[in-house]
């Protein structure tokens, strides 16, 4: 789904974040990710000239309670992409086995070569 008037999502994120940013010492942080929040709607209108309402979404504050939690950064995008997963696979089947042609967000385009499907008992 797309979000305009608020993420849901985020929303929970924000105050789980507020709680335990508290806990650890780093509300100041927090203040300057909500104010981020709080800005980048009216930037981006004036930026793309457009009426078009954003908001944030919830990864706008999962990076935040990764640091939190203490998860080194490098484990970010494995995150980000593992909790996505199902989705993104979700999409291509939808895209792959639909009746009817149909656009599905996210874009995609392969890049890799076409090889023969080869059953899991006969693998490597």
């Amino acid at each position: 789904a797309v979000y305009t008037l608020s993420d849901p999502r985020a929303e929970i994120l924000k105050q789980f974040s507020r709680h335990l940013a508290e806990k650890k010492g780093m509300v100041k942080e927090l203040d300057l990710i909500e104010s981020v929040e709080r800005l980048a709607p009216e930037v981006f209108q004036n930026e793309r000239d457009t009426d078009k309402p954003i908001c944030a979404n919830v990864d706008l504050y999962s990076g935040f309670v990764y640091k939190l939690l203490g998860i080194p950064a490098d484990l970010y995008t494995a995150l980000f992409a593992s909790a996505r997963m199902p989705g993104w696979c979700a999409h291509r089947i939808e895209e792959c086995c639909a009746e009817d042609p149909r656009i599905i967000r996210p874009a995609y385009k392969t890049v890799s070569r076409r090889t023969p499907y080869v059953p899991l008992a006969e693998r490597c």
